[in-house]
């Protein structure tokens, strides 16, 4: 599970991206049309047009994704009874944060293109927020009816969690004050293992949980709005890493040179930015900055480890 776990992980970021390419490749239309910002701007009143776009598009996307991790996870292995696992204890945890990472902004993905829309705000958050929690739920679906793997409570309880956490923000303070953040760092550990951690840069952002930092990123203004003196824009942000895994449980595979031959648990503190609080009167350059407020930005940060120590970072990446 936690192999087949990974590059799961590897198809939701895909389906971001495609879904981020489609929503461009609209607006190239619009821009042909010399409307090309009014594109991006919300719609006031529910738009039909728009609305047909989004269902169809995430339809297709969504759709065509879960069919090409069938062919490429499921169609070559024995199907069984609908069975459960238990990896909760695999890779320290890690997978299950970008769980919650996935869960959260897919159902942020599917609100704001309901609201570009024009639809109400409850069926942004019945029909929008969850679309994390569906796709997610419908691969676990396929996990628990394979002989090879199992579906995971642990998963399911990540996604729900993601999702939950966008939700009650909207519900509460209808705004995002708190929001999952990913960075990452090479390591030495994906030389040991690079079929499973990554052969490549590109492969090792994906797989190599040692590299990976999952952040939730709270913006101070937000909850001090009356303060003139705090910027909009700055955040503070904590962090959760792993490191000394080149298996998902507690064990080595092969005796290779390693900076440790122990796992252990990284918490970090640091600042951060929230791009969606710098001003623009610009509906595209808000939507960047919207996608890329997903992304840490490398900051001075303090770190705490499971091994007793404490290190400060100049720049944490």
């Amino acid at each position: 599970m936690a192999e087949r776990s990974r590059n799961e992980t590897i198809v939701l970021k895909i389906r971001n991206i495609l879904f981020f390419l489609f929503f461009i490749g609209f607006c190239f239309k619009a821009k042909a049309q010399n409307n090309f910002d009014n594109f991006f701007k919300p719609s006031d009143s529910l738009n039909k047009q728009r609305l047909n776009t989004v269902i169809v598009s995430e339809a297709i996307v969504g759709s065509a994704t879960l069919i090409a991790l069938n062919q490429a996870w499921y169609a070559d292995y024995p199907r069984s009874d609908f069975h459960f696992i238990n990896d909760n204890a695999e890779w320290l945890q890690m997978d299950k944060a970008g769980h919650v990472f996935s869960a959260y902004h897919l159902g942020s993905f599917g609100s704001n293109a309901l609201k570009w829309s024009g639809a109400d705000k409850k069926s942004q958050l019945l029909y929008g927020s969850t679309l994390g929690l569906t796709f997610l739920t419908a691969v676990e679906v396929f996990d628990g009816f394979s002989a090879n793997w199992g579906a995971s409570l642990g998963d399911v309880a990540a996604n729900v969690s993601g999702t939950a956490l966008f939700v009650s923000q909207e519900m509460l303070w209808e705004e995002q004050r708190i929001v999952p953040k990913f960075s990452f760092h090479t390591t030495p550990y994906a030389s040991a293992r690079p079929n499973v951690l990554g052969s490549s840069l590109p492969e090792q952002i994906l797989k190599d949980y040692n590299g990976q930092t999952y952040w939730l990123s709270a913006n101070i203004h937000s909850f001090f709005k009356s303060s003139k003196t705090i910027p909009k824009w700055l955040n503070v942000a904590v962090g959760y890493g792993a490191e000394g895994m080149i298996t998902g449980k507690d064990e080595f595979v092969n005796t290779v040179f390693l900076p440790t031959d122990e796992r252990y648990r990284q918490f970090y503190l640091s600042l951060d930015i929230d791009l969606t609080k710098i001003e623009t009167k610009s509906h595209f350059v808000k939507t960047i900055l919207t996608v890329f407020n997903t992304i840490k930005i490398p900051a001075p940060t303090f770190e705490i480890n499971g091994l007793g120590g404490t290190k400060f970072h100049f720049l944490y990446f």
